[in-house]
């Protein structure tokens, strides 16, 4: 699946955390020789669901006002008086 098929779709929660996961995981790597594997990975969850989360929200609010930008008001045509 390329990225742009993947960012047209909307993703669930989980699969937006796993996403994170998977980058964090493989962007942290060196320093998980100082921490017990244990205490890395459930600190990767935590992290991985909190950017997740502000990254889910960052979306919808773009979606938002790209749809309020679009959305135009349409002025009212003058009356015409007949006399």
């Amino acid at each position: 699946m390329s990225n742009k098929d993947s960012m047209s779709k909307k993703l669930s929660k989980k699969e937006g955390r796993q996403l994170v996961y998977n980058r964090l995981v493989v962007a942290l790597a060196e320093f998980k020789t100082g921490i017990k594997d244990k205490k890395f990975e459930s600190n990767l969850k935590k992290a991985s669901k909190l950017f997740a989360d502000d990254l889910a929200k960052a979306a919808n609010k773009t979606k938002q006002k790209s749809k309020k930008a679009t959305k135009q008001v349409k002025p009212v045509e003058e009356l015409k008086v007949t006399a």
